[in-house]
């Protein structure tokens, strides 16, 4: 079902707010809700906002990755229903409703209602959409990189839309009942990138490791994450058939912004499985230059060094034609097979669960783990004749040619339902449709039904 607009709207007279229902009102926050500073109790323990919204105990969600304060001065306590905005994060989304007692460290403003006829649920929703759209990033104040200082002093001057009791709550049904049902969407498409991304690493490591013939006698290749490889399959480092160069530490004083020198591949621009050049840098390389022997060339298999496996997978990239020129930076690894080993086949070596098996327990360093030359060509591998390396490269290729069309295809579904549900609480929260006659029942939640809301 479509939901139709309110007969008659009016200027709102705030820009960001544009036009509302012409029978609604509009107030400071401050004269919405009041800010509340509590004692805090013996038995109170932490409540964090997060920043999709929830605010919760902290040990809801998770014991680790915080910083505990050694004394917890300023802290105030929190109850189930307090509007709760956090400072530093509301840019963020980092802004609702509490549904936990306990105490908050003094950055959040915690507010009640004045009065009944407020819903702290819908404020909630009202201002978490301002906050994705980019309004409170637009009043930043604070210094700290991808991060505002939002206090109550500036957030209690905002003129916000004041629909009736009985809209704000209409509103909040609405929202719940409907997102809810988008959010199933969206957990369902991503169990499905989940899965398709465990599919991935199961014909690597399979093909890899088994080959293509399942008839074919299998050894064990007495290296514990490896396990039985085909007979005939040799086993042996990784050293004694690619050679390694690691970067040159280019000064970064001399770093060029000039895009016609030449781009320097450092670190952070190799992604899983291509290069992504973001906050590119150059160097003016001149003619006949000793630094020419760090050029790539097209093919080239490079691997980032410092945190080498993220969540998505290994960090590591084939330089392409459109990747040229650019110099290797230190950190960054460049491996050549020999004539004996198919580029294609180790790069799906490398880009395996295998390669992360080996380097993961010996991973060094504190804040950014670090894997070395020395521990790259150590690295195991299965080494069938060449002919077979190609034959399984192929395999591997077409496989996940297949699963790369279905994991964009979910990606693209997921970006595409998270764009309409911000799309449907921004115009149910400000008024752009009306939910007045929408029943749970009588919903049918379709694209048009934001398409034509919006």
């Amino acid at each position: 079902m479509s939901l139709p607009t309110y007969p008659g709207y009016k200027d709102s007279g705030v820009d960001w707010l544009g036009t509302v229902p012409e029978h609604w009102d509009s107030k400071r926050l401050k004269f919405l809700f009041d800010l509340v500073k509590r004692e805090i109790r013996e038995e109170d323990r932490i409540v964090t906002c997060f920043r999709d919204g929830a605010v919760t105990l902290r040990d809801n969600r998770r014991t680790d990755g915080f910083t505990n304060a050694v004394k917890e001065i300023g802290y105030q306590g929190i109850r189930v229903g307090d509007l709760v905005i956090h400072a530093m994060d509301a840019f963020a989304g980092a802004i609702g409703v509490s549904d936990s007692d306990g105490k908050s460290t003094p950055v959040y403003s915690v507010c009640t209602p004045v009065s009944p006829s407020v819903s702290s649920n819908y404020y909630a929703r009202l201002l978490r959409n301002m906050a994705v759209a980019g309004f409170v990033s637009s009043l930043a104040k604070g210094i700290r990189e991808r991060s505002t200082d939002f206090r109550w002093a500036d957030a209690g001057e905002i003129f916000l839309p004041v629909p009736s009791e009985t809209e704000q709550r209409k509103i909040v049904s609405f929202l719940d009942h409907e997102t809810a049902r988008i959010d199933a969407l969206i957990e369902e498409q991503q169990r499905l990138i989940e899965l398709l991304k465990e599919k991935r690493q199961a014909v690597i490591s399979n093909a890899v490791t088994k080959g293509l013939d399942p008839t074919v006698p299998l050894k064990d290749s007495g290296v514990e994450w490896l396990g039985e490889v085909p007979v005939h399959w040799k086993v042996s480092k990784l050293g004694h058939y690619a050679q390694i160069l690691t970067g040159f530490p280019f000064p970064s004083a001399s770093f060029s912004h000039d895009e016609s020198d030449v781009r320097l591949l450092r670190g952070a621009n190799i992604g899983v499985g291509s290069l992504k050049w973001i906050d590119t840098v150059y160097w003016n390389l001149g003619e006949g230059d000793s630094l020419s022997s760090y050029l790539m060339g097209e093919g080239q298999i490079v691997l980032g060094m410092d945190r080498p496996w993220i969540s998505e997978g290994m960090r590591i990239a084939r330089v392409t034609e459109e990747d040229m020129p650019c110099l290797l930076l230190q950190r960054v690894a460049a491996i050549t097979p020999s004539a004996e080993l198919d580029d294609e086949y180790l790069f799906c070596l490398l880009a395996s669960e295998l390669f992360k098996a080996y380097v993961e327990p010996d991973l060094t360093g504190v804040s950014v783990p670090h894997i070395s030359p020395e521990q790259i060509m150590s690295f195991q591998i299965s080494v069938p004749e060449i002919d077979e390396q190609r034959r399984i490269s192929s395999f591997i290729r077409k496989q996940l040619d297949q699963i790369s069309a279905l994991f964009e295809q979910a990606s693209e579904s997921v970006e595409l339902l998270q764009e309409r549900r911000s799309a449907l609480i921004s115009a149910a929260v400000t008024g752009k449709i009306d939910v007045r006659g929408w029943q749970p029942l009588a919903s049918a939640l379709s694209p048009e039904l934001v398409q034509e809301a919006v």
